[in-house]
């Protein structure tokens, strides 16, 4: 629905006023998608899109203290994004480089790393480092930054990260074969502790995760929009938080 400008404030207020409180998700994940092709069709570069995409997260972590949600998940480069031409991937990384510092800056959120950091450059994982460290007393929204992250990489991490710590105590391949749990990989995961989505939202128009959150997001609810992320909009993320909230979870039950 393409509603004149002047009427999108008036449209915005009564979705947010509509919403239930009590049925805002608690954590919401966000696929940042279409921002190469949100620049090819304006015949801008991919390093612009990039840029103007980095430019939206900010306002999407307002909407979200404005709801209630305590958690966001911003998937802002892959494992898959790594094969990248060298020249745009560089750029990229600069780019989110430059977006993690100044989200840091702020001191409004409590930023942490999510992803696999052995394969990102030294450079960027000493930007991630140091965000975390400036923010780690943040009381607040709690914003993932999965950068170089993959749900299969993240997984296979996670079971990796179990036997290592349960060979350091001693235990054997059968004691462990024996007593092996899926809590003993949310236990390790690099979201442990916190809530899993309960909202995904992609934007962009594609219909798949793409291996985000494989294991967190079993009884997450999905929303798919149009909209390539660099015009992603106030009302669009009020529309995805309304449809979550008017869905009935059963969870399997």
């Amino acid at each position: 629905m393409r509603l004149p400008h002047p009427l999108y404030g008036l449209y915005e207020r009564r979705i947010a006023a509509s919403l239930p409180r009590d049925r805002v998700p608690r954590h919401v994940g966000v696929i940042l998608d279409g921002n190469r092709r949100w620049a090819r069709n304006l015949g801008e570069s991919t390093a612009t899109g990039h840029r103007r995409g980095a430019d939206r997260i900010a306002e999407l972590l307002a909407w979200s203290e404005e709801v209630g949600v305590e958690v966001v998940t911003l998937w802002m480069l892959s494992t898959d994004n790594l094969t990248r031409d060298a020249a745009e991937l560089e750029a990229l990384l600069g780019i989110i480089e430059d977006a993690v510092r100044e989200l840091a800056a702020t001191r409004r959120w409590r930023l942490q790393a999510v992803g696999s950091l052995d394969l990102l450059p030294d450079r960027t994982v000493q930007v991630l480092r140091d965000a975390e460290a400036a923010t780690a007393d943040v009381v607040g929204l709690h914003v993932n930054v999965a950068i170089g992250y993959g749900g299969r990489k993240e997984i296979a991490d996670a079971v990796r990260s179990y036997l290592v710590e349960r060979a350091a105590e001693g235990a054997t391949l059968d004691d462990i074969a024996a007593t092996f749990d899926v809590e003993h990989i949310a236990d390790h995961l690099y979201t442990k502790g916190q809530p899993d989505p309960d909202l995904v939202i992609r934007t962009s128009g594609e219909q798949r995760l793409g291996g985000f959150m494989l294991w967190q997001s079993v009884h997450s609810e999905y929303y798919f929009c149009e909209v390539y992320w660099p015009d992603f909009r106030r009302v669009d993320f009020l529309r995805a938080v309304r449809d979550y909230a008017a869905r009935e979870r059963r969870h399997g039950r």
